[in-house]
């Protein structure tokens, strides 16, 4: 298989679940299309809010509805070997029990990912031309970490069309595939100052 580069180091999902038992405490490894990307583990105390204001937001809305969709956050794998794919989305969600012993899933329903400067070109190329290819994916949210700002793509027939941007604390996400809404003001409560109308 040709590689882009041999700065990079590449291996199969296999090698790589073996090479894990070897990883240091402090450090977040993932496999992105074969390639080991080594990162330190930690974030921005906004990137840190943004996740829990989406996940918490999400969890309450789904168990109000009775929904069988549940989110997961940034420590719970999304594998996939046909692809070669091991990494941590800030926020998935997937539909339907996992087994009780489940430590991934190959089969989400949402992916979100809180883009910053240093993560953009991972989120919004390397690992995006990967969750394309997941079956199960039907949108894919990029949130902006430093501006009010989110993009949003859905799966339509014959691949991903992506909506106009989402720019103001009024303006809403709407994720029909798990039947969801939720305002940009709610994403980034207590990050810009964006806050809910009346609050």
């Amino acid at each position: 298989m040709n590689r882009p580069s041999s700065q990079y180091e590449y291996m199969s999902l296999d090698d790589f679940e073996e090479l894990l038992a070897d990883k240091p405490a402090d450090e977040k490894w993932e496999l992105i299309g074969g390639r080991v990307v080594r990162m330190m583990v930690g974030a921005r105390w906004e990137h840190n809010r943004i996740v829990a204001n989406i996940l918490s937001t999400l969890l309450a809305g789904l168990r109000a509805k009775g929904s069988s969709c549940r989110p997961f956050a940034e420590t719970f794998w999304l594998k996939e070997r046909l692809i070669d794919l091991a990494c941590f989305p800030d926020v998935m969600v997937r539909c339907g029990p996992l087994p009780p012993d489940a430590t991934s899933l190959d089969d989400p329903v949402v992916l979100i990912e809180v883009v910053s400067k240093g993560s953009a070109q991972r989120d919004r190329w390397e690992k995006w031309a990967l969750y394309q290819r997941l079956p199960s994916l039907q949108h894919y949210v990029l949130v902006e970490r430093d501006q009010l700002a989110v993009d949003v793509f859905d799966r339509i027939e014959g691949g991903f069309f992506e909506r106009p941007r989402l720019s103001a604390a009024e303006e809403t996400l709407r994720l029909p595939a798990i039947d969801f809404d939720m305002t940009l003001a709610e994403i980034y409560r207590e990050v810009i100052g964006a806050q809910p109308s009346g609050q």
